[in-house]
């Protein structure tokens, strides 16, 4: 980041993870994952595509919310009701303000179909959810440590 700070451009990055998933098991399982490592300091979960185009566009219950602030990172499911995870992927990339925004497909379809296309509209990331509970749960914790801890996100409000 050289000599800027955060918040230079006008939009600001805490450690937030939004978590797009319409499992209320899966749900649970990632956030209490992702409570143990200490390291967000907000997860928001929304269960549908309409609720995180909403969160991360400051509209409908979220048009309160602080345009100036973005997740860190996005785990995105691709099998949602109302709008599915790639519609929610194309508008995150086209709009400026949030097409910085690392994108995770976190999505229990292995299918090879979906993982190009997951890429193809600009996913940083495809983690298929394991079956097992200790492999999901490791899961959870690899992508958090590597997008939270380790990876140099661009400065927020740039591309």
């Amino acid at each position: 980041l050289g000599d800027r700070k955060p918040g230079d451009s006008g939009y600001m990055i805490s450690l937030t993870i939004l978590l797009v998933e319409d499992n209320p098991d899966d749900e649970i399982l990632t956030v209490r994952e992702l409570k143990k490592q200490s390291i967000v300091s907000e997860i928001i979960a929304v269960r549908d595509g309409v609720e995180a185009l909403d969160y991360l566009f400051c509209k409908g219950q979220f048009a309160s919310r602080d345009p100036r602030t973005f997740p860190t990172v996005v785990l995105l499911d691709l099998k949602l009701p109302k709008v599915d995870g790639f519609e929610v992927l194309r508008r995150i990339r086209a709009d400026a303000r949030t097409r910085h925004i690392p994108v995770v497909m976190l999505t229990s379809s292995d299918d090879q179909r979906d993982v190009i296309e997951s890429y193809r509209l600009g996913a940083n990331s495809y983690v298929c959810k394991p079956v097992s509970f200790d492999q999901f749960q490791e899961a959870v914790r690899h992508v958090q440590f590597y997008w939270l801890r380790l990876n140099v996100p661009p400065p927020s409000g740039e591309s």
